[in-house]
């Protein structure tokens, strides 16, 4: 299995270069686009990549702007420029139609797209994403703020922090903890900075706290398959079945979910291979189809 896929990076629009990773070869199966969600990385998909290139799938994940090794431009992290991002990326990959995946804000960032662009892909996947409303839990926004702007880790220590996350994640895979560790530039003297400045985080913080998906669902003529972790967190699992029994009810076209339980929210990680296996099915048998 090619667990590492080949990198490079392309201009999807002027003065602005993505980072993506390739698996596989195009052919006349499903193309998949991979999304990581907010302060993440591409390489977060390693294993499910190699996954669906393995059962003959090309599959490409991408850095989106701000994040890992894609260009850091100051602004342009509302949805609006994210998706067009992504339509721009679709075009320059010349990936036919794809099934789009994205965990977290990389999940809400593809209910957009399936909202936007229905003609453009095939299906949408919402990876434990795709119905984050942070205003419903935080009217104000100083207040969300407050509560979710990231630790400072500037200054702690690559082994310390490898360390914290293998102690963390023990049934994650070698290719997670990999991923994970992507998220952060290694310095010189053995520290670490993550690749998504402060500013540009509170910039995607705040449009996701701007973001309403209820709002998009009804008018949403993309498949969506939602694949939520239920983390065995019991009041924040029931609010994650009722905002999901919400949308499956608005949205107006064919609708799954597949629940991974128990899982960590960064399941893509976790649970690579089944969640490839999902991806396959679905592409080739169901949702997608």
């Amino acid at each position: 299995m090619q667990l590492v896929g080949d990198s490079e990076h392309v201009e999807v629009r002027p003065g602005l270069r993505l980072r993506v990773i390739r698996w596989g070869s195009p052919s006349d199966r499903t193309p998949f686009l991979l999304v990581h969600g907010l302060a993440s990385n591409a390489r977060m998909w390693d294993g499910c990549g190699a996954a669906l290139a393995e059962r003959g799938h090309y599959a490409v994940a991408v850095d989106q702007r701000g994040h890992g090794l894609s260009d850091k431009p100051y602004d342009g992290y509302d949805f609006v420029t994210v998706t067009e991002d992504l339509l721009r990326l679709i075009d320059v990959e010349r990936l036919d139609r794809p099934v789009v995946a994205g965990q977290s804000w990389g999940g809400n960032v593809v209910v957009e797209l399936g909202w936007q662009a229905p003609e453009r892909v095939r299906g949408i996947v919402a990876v434990d994403g795709g119905i984050i409303e942070l205003a419903s839990k935080f009217p104000d926004w100083e207040d969300c703020k407050a509560q979710l702007t990231p630790p400072n880790l500037l200054g702690q220590r690559w082994s310390r922090m490898e360390g914290m996350m293998r102690a963390a994640h023990p049934s994650w895979s070698e290719a997670g903890i990999v991923g994970s560790m992507s998220n952060f530039e290694r310095l010189d003297d053995g520290t670490i900075r993550p690749w998504l400045s402060l500013d540009r985080h509170l910039q995607i913080l705040r449009a996701l706290w701007e973001h309403r998906p209820s709002s998009r669902f009804p008018e949403t003529k993309t498949p969506v398959l939602f694949a939520p972790a239920d983390s065995g967190q019991v009041s924040w699992t029931a609010d994650k079945r009722a905002a999901i029994a919400a949308a499956e009810a608005a949205l107006p076209g064919q609708v799954r979910t597949e629940w991974f339980s128990p899982a960590d929210h960064d399941l893509h990680a976790q649970f690579p291979e089944r969640l490839a296996e999902l991806l396959i099915t679905e592409s080739t048998v169901g949702l997608f189809s």
